[in-house]
């Protein structure tokens, strides 16, 4: 206990937050005053809430570099169970970029500038100044640590810090979407059509505006929402001529934008045909 605890004061002096490790490296629960964050603190937000527990008991939010708090009553207790010391990176200004095992660690020499390291049990802790977010698995093997996080002190390391290069920002970023393209789905078109008989081209437009909205308001039940629209749409206009492949095509994307594949659109959209006998 006293080993961890005089590192958790050096490090503190060194204005780097830190916090007890328990048994499997994780941060202590909450004590029964702060169960179930009955005490408003919520450790996996970004902000703690106005929890006032002395005890170490809020994962990374509980991260501290007051020494009277670090070797007080309550956190000795913890200390006595601790197994090792975390600090939070992105309270210290830095980013810990965790390789998991040599795979990663190759890549990394591959692609990022050299930094301070530091030993894992499979890998490196790549530390850079600077902070950012701290996804998970933002590659096989990598993690970020940084605002929000906590990771393990395992030691100082060694070389140089750099600075957080753009090759780690990115790697926070998720590349866009890309959506399948639309199948085309034929409608049948009478001869001469392209004008609805029974009402005028408005209303088409409003009616296929109105199938858009009902869609994208959907909170559950989106596939049966998604047939219920088409069966709607098709009813009215399917048989016409006035229904085009273009307005097919933005029914489809509402309903891609609820979250469903193209394939479920166009299995929908036949099923909504053949119900209607077309």
């Amino acid at each position: 206990m006293n080993d961890l605890l005089n590192t958790a004061l050096g490090l503190a002096k060194a204005s780097m937050p830190v916090l007890p490790l328990r048994e499997g490296k994780v941060p202590f629960g909450n004590c029964p005053t702060c169960a179930n964050n009955a005490c408003g603190g919520r450790p996996n937000m970004k902000t703690p809430g106005p929890c006032q527990c002395p005890a170490p008991c809020h994962a990374w939010a509980a991260a501290n570099t007051d020494p009277d708090i670090i070797s007080s009553l309550a956190w000795v207790r913890a200390w006595r169970r601790a197994v090792g010391v975390a600090y939070h990176p992105g309270g210290a200004g830095l980013t810990v970029v965790d390789l998991d095992d040599t795979a990663a660690v190759d890549w990394a020499r591959r692609m990022l500038p050299a930094t301070r390291t530091v030993p894992t049990t499979r890998g490196e802790h790549w530390i850079y100044q600077g902070t950012m977010p701290s996804p998970n698995s933002v590659r096989p093997g990598v993690d970020i640590k940084s605002t929000m996080a906590y990771a393990r002190w395992l030691g100082p390391g060694t070389g140089p810090l750099a600075a957080l290069p753009d090759a780690v920002r990115a790697l926070a970023v998720k590349p866009p979407v890309h959506r399948p393209t639309l199948p085309v789905v034929g409608v049948s078109v009478r001869p001469g059509g392209g004008t609805c008989p029974h009402r005028t081209p408005a209303y088409l437009r409003r009616g296929l505006e109105m199938a858009e909205q009902r869609i994208s308001d959907a909170s559950s039940g989106v596939h049966a929402t998604v047939y219920a629209t088409f069966l709607a749409v098709l009813s009215r206009h399917g048989r016409c001529g006035c229904l085009t492949d273009a307005d097919v095509a933005r029914l489809f994307t509402a309903a891609q934008g609820k979250g469903e594949t193209p394939r479920h659109c166009a299995d929908a959209w036949a099923n909504a045909r053949t119900a209607l006998g077309m």
